[in-house]
């Protein structure tokens, strides 16, 4: 079994439903045991700000699913939920991005893992160091608290 690392958004309709329901259909898949689950945070819109507030998480998972069909689930979870992709960024019911996958670097068609901006985003790097702070960012070399402190200090030599 791997470990892998989800971030969760949503920033319309019931949005604790929807960091609920996801997780309620992430762990009804037989192949993924959610393993821990950060607090609830509340943060401004990133990239596109003329939109509502955001509720973001991170979830630890332990999955047999290969890491694109880890990040198929998590879209057929998005569709099951009524996510419209219709704007980068932009308003949505819910987002389920793979942030790291054990150690694995990938660049897919479909995928890049570890995701390709974690380390500039606080809503993700702050709950994910409240679970996993000793975890390595596989590019990098860093652990996640060490980029959280740098990102929050403003210096990132990346």
């Amino acid at each position: 079994m791997a470990i892998a690392y989800l971030g969760l958004g949503t920033n319309i309709g019931e949005r604790y439903k929807n960091l609920r329901d996801a997780i309620d259909l992430l762990s009804k898949n037989p192949e993924i045991t959610i393993r821990k689950k950060s607090q609830i945070y509340e943060t401004a819109p990133y990239g596109k700000t003329d939109q509502p507030n955001f509720l973001n998480m991170v979830i630890e998972v332990e999955t047999h699913l290969s890491p694109t069909n880890l990040l198929y689930y998590g879209l057929k979870v998005e569709e099951m939920l009524g996510r419209v992709r219709t704007e980068v960024w932009g308003p949505r019911i819910i987002d389920v991005d793979v942030l790291i996958y054990e150690d694995l670097e990938l660049n897919i068609d479909d995928l890049t893992v570890p995701h390709v901006e974690m380390h500039k985003r606080e809503f993700v790097l702050e709950p994910f160091n409240e679970i996993a702070p000793k975890v390595v960012h596989p590019t990098f070399k860093k652990t996640i608290n060490e980029l959280y402190k740098e990102l929050k200090r403003g210096v990132m030599d990346y």
